[in-house]
């Protein structure tokens, strides 16, 4: 829960809070305004705060260990994206296919219900498969006629987006997209040019 809006919900401002909690209200001022991130309070300042705003310790956390799960879980799938990358370029475009449609791992990963990762390397097999004429294979159709829910964008796209305040950025980046990517709703338009 945010604690901006607990305050508010509580009708209670940060210097009353500091004063029934016992936080000292720079501290509060800090995890207010975003200076302090409230998952790394200690237990005892966790623990005050939750007693008079009436809620648990694990409430006034739980948004923020979501967004840190939500970014953890991104950069895993920028490292799992250079990773595909880089055996496309060491095994080769036809090899890379062979592998991926031997080993099942699409279907492995779509029934872990990591469906990025899924639908990212469906869309690579696609995208090589449309560069090297080989036709499309037919197990995944069912797959095909999916896609993300939220679109995804390279890390590097979201913090020029942030940087300028500009979500047009956004669109531009998936309109550029490679079109096997694009269907699956993920921004890729360079698989190619990896280090």
């Amino acid at each position: 829960m945010d604690i901006n809006k607990l305050l508010k919900e509580k009708g209670l401002t940060k210097y009353r809070l500091a004063v029934l909690s016992g936080v000292p209200h720079a501290t509060l001022n800090n995890i207010c305004s975003g200076q302090a991130h409230i998952e790394k309070c200690s237990a005892e300042t966790l623990y005050k705060l939750a007693r008079v705003l009436g809620v648990t310790i694990e409430d006034l956390i739980e948004d923020a260990m979501e967004r840190e799960e939500r970014e953890k879980s991104r950069l895993s799938f920028d490292l799992f994206k250079s990773n595909v990358c880089h055996r496309v370029k060491d095994e080769g475009d036809i090899q890379f296919v062979v592998e991926i449609l031997k080993t099942n791992e699409i279907r492995r990963y779509y029934e872990r219900k990591e469906y990025a990762q899924a639908f990212y390397l469906l869309a690579m097999v696609d995208y090589l498969s449309r560069e090297n004429a080989l036709p499309l294979y037919s197990a995944y159709d069912d797959l095909r006629k999916q896609k993300l829910e939220q679109p995804v964008y390279p890390e590097s796209v979201l913090a020029m987006a942030k940087v300028m305040g500009d979500d047009s950025v956004l669109d531009k980046s998936m309109e550029q997209a490679i079109p096997e990517f694009r269907h699956f709703n993920i921004a890729e338009s360079e698989v190619r040019n990896v280090i």
